[in-house]
């Protein structure tokens, strides 16, 4: 994700004065809701994991999760590449790959 869009989307919040309700309790419950109707779109859908005539809410419901993340980010001022790439480090030490190549174990059961 670009900085012009993460500008777009905090600009989109301030220009309808949305920051005086944003706050952290508020932006992780909209995060849970927006994954929740996310995870819908798969509801009822049995063996049926195939995403290609689903694409449109899929892309809808992930900006949704996406938006919210910019702006709890923003909130709690945080810089989204560095918590990501701190994240990633993080899990490359637990999942290295000789470990966990091709093995979809949790880091604790790898072997």
């Amino acid at each position: 994700m670009t900085q012009e869009t993460i500008n777009e989307v905090l600009k989109f919040r301030d220009d309808r004065d949305w920051k005086q309700f944003h706050n952290p309790k508020d932006l992780a419950i909209s995060i849970s809701l927006e994954a929740a109707e996310l995870l819908e779109v798969f509801q009822w859908s049995a063996e049926d994991v195939q995403c290609e005539k689903k694409m449109d809410k899929i892309k809808e419901e992930l900006a949704d999760v996406v938006n919210y993340c910019v702006l709890m980010a923003d909130t709690c001022g945080l810089d989204l590449d560095e918590i990501v790439t701190e994240k990633i480090k993080r899990n490359n030490e637990k999942y290295p790959i000789e470990k966990a190549f091709g093995c979809k174990e949790k880091y604790t059961e790898l072997k």
